[in-house]
């Protein structure tokens, strides 16, 4: 006798946030194949901005049904829908809205952070012809709305497959988005590559891990595996190996060390604006399944993880802090910065109480808002030829005017805007010519560094706080400790702005001629919108916290 089917509920009101960004992302790829060329940029843009805003909005209505349930359990338990979920998106729902304007934003000749032609050999014949007719890549549109996807279901997983699936949908758009550089294509190209070689390897330990815990539990469902742990059934070697196997895949994606190789080089390769999106999108979304995984499936599995995730905690702030201070390129200083953060962070995880989890949320909205406003700084701060064109031209790839457009964006002494600044030389006086930028810029260090009235400071209090109530000071002190000695990079960036003469000046001293200078460069103004939102942010944060502490405190609970 054949049993009836029974048709699964599903609960799709819950999963608004999701389907409406994948939901674009699957529409963008239609835009890309069936759109005119000349429409595809504005199509893209209206499509990302809609789906992204109205992630937020689900969001926002999903934390008046979690308040009053507790949250829900969708599609036989591979998504949680609840208080740290809703928040988690909503902070991911925000932040690759303000990336996708500097993604967008374009200089007044028309340029954008993308190859013409990602296919193309760089130097070769091909990517020349495609600089001359003006090719712009809206592919980044929905890649990037995949990836914003993945970590929208990052957060919420309840099982280890789609912790797995949504790993993959998050990760292998990035991989493809970090090699797009319009400039230093070969390495940015090198980037992806590491980023893509160094991912596989982790996705291939948490894959391997997974296999172990199934192997243990008899399950992939987070409760049935934390059930498993509280019996003795003789195969604690496949527990403790998975256990560790699968957080080492996801302490890889927040760059903790021994995991960070890849972080310096991606992000100094990647188009910037990928890197601010990449930098606070995908540490947010990890860092919400890191907190899930431990907090939910390994809680009594405390003691044999303990050394291990402190030993990760302190290296990770160490680490991050000392090699930073070494760094003479802006992009590797924030990488390492980001490395030093993961550390800050991670004693917010370890602590495993309810102040832990509300200070991990408060920290990492702190962080992504300090992160995307002072990645969109530096796509708008170029370097600025003041020799003729052709020696220019000769300065090197990273240098190379491309094209017509050179003409366009020259500027009113004859110099050409030519690409990035990045090394730390090139930002002097930089608070003289361009004053509100170089503002802007010293309040995102200010809150990095954790300096009063800012949101940094609130993040890392919260976080030491939680630490120091579970009995785990002493990584509140090494926390301190790091904070104190990463204001010292981030001070030296805030003199060098404001009170070092630009090379070649008569006030360095040395009065030689110089074949370039920096400026920032004149765009559409999306970044500035983006830039300005974040700045609000860290100053909201910084000084009125009150709501936001409330709101992570309320919605600090897991549930199984």
């Amino acid at each position: 006798m054949n049993a009836a089917f029974i048709a699964p509920e599903i609960a799709w009101s819950q999963l608004t946030p999701i389907l409406l960004v994948l939901g674009a992302a699957v529409i963008g790829v239609l835009v890309e194949a069936f759109a005119p060329r000349q429409h595809r940029r504005q199509a893209q843009l209206t499509l990302s901005l809609l789906a992204t805003a109205g992630a937020l909005i689900a969001a926002a209505v999903l934390w008046a049904d979690v308040r009053a349930t507790g949250g829900t359990v969708v599609l036989g338990g591979a998504v949680i829908v609840d208080g740290p979920t809703v928040v988690m998106q909503g902070t991911i729902a925000i932040f690759a809205l303000l990336s996708f304007l500097v993604v967008a934003d374009r200089t007044r000749s028309g340029e954008d952070a993308f190859a013409p032609q990602a296919s193309a050999i760089p130097g070769s014949d091909y990517e020349e012809v495609a600089l001359r007719k003006g090719l712009q890549q809206t592919e980044v549109y929905p890649l990037m709305l995949f990836a914003t996807g993945g970590m929208l279901i990052f957060p919420a997983t309840g099982d280890l497959l789609t912790l797995f699936v949504a790993l993959e949908v998050l990760s292998l758009p990035l991989y493809l988005l970090t090699g797009l550089a319009r400039r230093r294509r070969l390495l940015s190209q090198e980037a992806s590559m590491k980023y893509f070689l160094l991912g596989s390897f982790a996705s291939a330990l948490l894959l391997f891990g997974i296999a172990l815990l199934y192997g243990f539990s008899g399950s992939l469902r987070y409760s049935d595996i934390a059930a498993a742990t509280q019996t003795v059934a003789g195969l604690d070697g496949l527990l403790i190996v998975g256990a560790v196997l699968v957080l080492v895949g996801l302490l890889f994606k927040v760059g903790a060390v021994p995991f960070q190789q890849w972080t310096p080089d991606v992000y100094q390769g990647a188009p910037t604006p990928i890197t601010g999106f990449m930098a606070a999108g995908t540490k947010i979304a990890a860092f919400g399944a890191l907190l899930r995984v431990f907090y939910v499936v390994l809680p009594g599995l405390q003691w044999d993880l303990e050394a291990g995730m402190w030993a990760v905690a302190i290296l990770t702030m160490v680490v991050g802090t000392v090699v930073a201070i070494v760094q003479t390129d802006m992009k590797r200083v924030l990488a390492y910065s980001s490395i030093a953060h993961a550390g800050f962070v991670l004693t917010g995880v370890i602590a495993l109480n309810s102040e832990g989890i509300a200070g991990v949320l408060f920290y990492l909205i702190a962080y992504g808002a300090a992160t995307v406003g002072a990645f969109g700084i530096v796509s708008l701060v170029r370097e600025r030829s003041v020799a003729p064109v052709a020696v220019a031209v000769a300065a090197g790839e990273g240098s190379t005017v491309e094209g017509s457009e050179a003409g366009a964006d020259a500027s009113a002494d004859g110099g050409v805007v030519i690409g990035e600044a990045t090394h730390l030389s090139q930002w002097a006086g930089l608070g003289r010519t361009h004053p509100w930028t170089a503002l802007t810029f010293t309040l995102f260090l200010l809150s990095f560094a954790g300096i009063p009235l800012t949101a940094g400071f609130i993040g890392k209090f919260t976080v030491f706080s939680s630490a120091v109530a579970a009995g785990a000071w002493p990584l509140a002190l090494i926390g301190v400790l790091a904070s104190a000695a990463a204001v010292f990079f981030y001070v030296r960036i805030i003199v060098l702005m404001f009170f070092t003469a630009p090379a070649g000046s008569e006030e360095d001293g040395d009065g030689k001629p110089v074949t370039s200078t920096t400026t920032v460069v004149s765009a559409q103004g999306l970044t500035a919108v983006a830039v300005g939102a974040c700045a609000l942010i860290t100053i909201a944060l910084g000084v009125l916290p009150s709501s936001v502490l409330d709101l992570v405190a309320e919605a600090a609970k897991f549930i199984p």
